[in-house]
């Protein structure tokens, strides 16, 4: 795991800077370095935080627990491929995907494997929602498993392998990595509900919120669906492919697209309310946290921007 931040940390009152400042922070508030842990491998999927312990796969083929203070390896499990998969934690578990073609579930405390599921192709991030995991796999397939046995419960056949599903009331919401479906199903049975048909494929994962599922394609457009029927509801078009996830929060709809922008939306409508130009694609999903959206752009860059009531940004 890789902290950085500006150059000039130590002069706007933080510690003394432990990791390697490249300038490369834009910030609405101070953002100093305070732990770097360099792993044997590349970490190429989003960490998650949990209880002062972050997680994060790496394609040397492990799963890490650290401090999220330090950076210290609580523990490490070593799996038979890349692990590209963002890890879930629910109830004391961590949940995982591997390119050995499994899904793992781990003790996250001391990262003991409680069970694993064996897929016919790489999986993906999980999602996990009423005591369900929910993985798509290279097989094309999305699996519904039992959270604490790894039992399967159903699987539901897509047209391609598909990027990590959204879980909201009861429905699965995906899309497709190399057809231009976006898929509603069944939580509970896997029975299809409906599925809509972009220009171009889908590669981020669906936002889901009052009603509306957002998805991004490479035909440049920002689609918003209504969450029951899959009917379009607006669309807006950018200037070039949208790779990531969409986030959207206090009715606003925040998304980056590969012609250097990154774009606010107004939720219901589609109506620009601004964008950002960043000298570069924007292939990372924003995270609005806080009062704050964060997002990376090109290779070294990531931004903040603190954000008042209705989503202007500062």
């Amino acid at each position: 795991m890789t902290s950085e931040n500006s150059a000039d940390c130590g002069s706007r009152g933080c510690a003394a800077d432990p990791c390697h400042p490249r300038d490369r922070f834009v910030a609405a508030e101070t953002a100093c370095c305070i732990a770097q842990r360099f792993l044997p491998g590349d970490a190429g999927t989003s960490p998650v935080v949990a209880d002062g312990v972050v997680y994060i796969g790496s394609d040397d083929k492990n799963v890490y627990a650290l401090n999220a203070g330090t950076g210290a390896v609580l523990w490490s499990f070593t799996t038979g491929g890349f692990v590209e998969s963002s890890p879930v934690v629910a109830n004391g578990v961590v949940y995982v995907g591997s390119f050995d073609d499994n899904v793992y579930a781990l003790n996250a405390a001391t990262g003991a494997k409680l069970w694993s599921f064996t897929t016919g192709g790489g999986v993906g991030s999980p999602a996990v929602a009423d005591g369900f995991v929910y993985v798509n796999s290279g097989d094309a397939e999305l699996y519904a498993l039992n959270a604490l046995t790894g039992a399967e419960v159903w699987s539901f056949t897509a047209a391609q392998q598909a990027p990590a599903p959204a879980v909201v009331g009861g429905v699965v919401y995906f899309g497709c990595y190399s057809c231009d479906y976006v898929y509603a199903v069944d939580a509970a049975s896997g029975e299809e509900l409906w599925r809509f048909s972009a220009s171009g494929i889908i590669l981020g994962s669906p936002a889901v919120s009052k009603g509306v599922v957002y998805v991004s394609s490479f035909d440049k457009n920002i689609y918003a669906l209504d969450s029951k029927t899959g009917e379009e509801l607006w669309r807006f078009t950018t200037g070039n492919s949208v790779y990531s996830s969409p986030a959207v929060a206090n009715g606003v709809l925040y998304a980056g697209s590969y012609d250097f922008n990154l774009y606010a939306l107004n939720a219901m409508t589609g109506a620009e309310l601004w964008s950002f130009p960043t000298g570069n694609q924007v292939f990372t999903s924003p995270v609005v946290a806080n009062g704050m959206v964060y997002f990376g752009s090109g290779l070294d860059n990531i931004y903040a921007f603190s954000l008042p009531a209705g989503g202007k940004k500062k």
